[in-house]
């Protein structure tokens, strides 16, 4: 008996450890979808950039922000600069989705290997029940009293 009681704890700290290792898969795999959204705006700010300045006459002048210091240049010298950046940008995009694939292939490994269920949302609206509904109607009927 006093062997069944000390394999009972230590299958409670397993799941500890367990959880502790899925939540932190999940925030691994939302670190990789909010750094690859914001290399994504980044590429649309460049296309922008790149749309904007390739009609213009290449001896123009143009200003640039290199590390801070803002620079003056050319178009001729800055729209060759831009582009690179663009696809050096675009590069570490796929790489990262390659990356996100592999997370999320991992996660699903190992939420099949222990048997991991996420509960939904729903079951905590079930449970309140009249408070969440009650709040949502006062300000769905609050417009139409207008």
């Amino acid at each position: 008996m006093a062997s069944r009681a000390g394999g009972d704890g230590k299958e409670a700290i397993n799941e500890q450890v367990v959880a502790n290792t899925y939540t932190n898969m999940r925030t691994e795999m939302n670190q990789l979808y909010t750094k690859i959204t914001e290399l994504e705006m980044e590429v649309s700010e460049h296309s922008l950039v790149i749309g904007a300045i390739e009609p213009l006459d290449p001896s123009r002048r143009c200003y640039r922000m290199i590390g801070g210091v803002l620079v003056e240049r050319t178009i001729k010298e800055v729209l060759p600069a831009v582009k690179r950046n663009k696809e050096g940008l675009e590069e570490v995009i796929a790489r990262m989705h390659e990356a996100l694939e592999r997370k999320k292939k991992e996660i699903t490994e190992f939420e099949l290997k222990y048997k991991i269920r996420i509960r939904k949302a729903n079951n905590d609206a079930k449970d309140e029940g009249g408070k969440k509904e009650g709040t949502a109607q006062g300000v769905l009927v609050g417009p139409a009293g207008q």
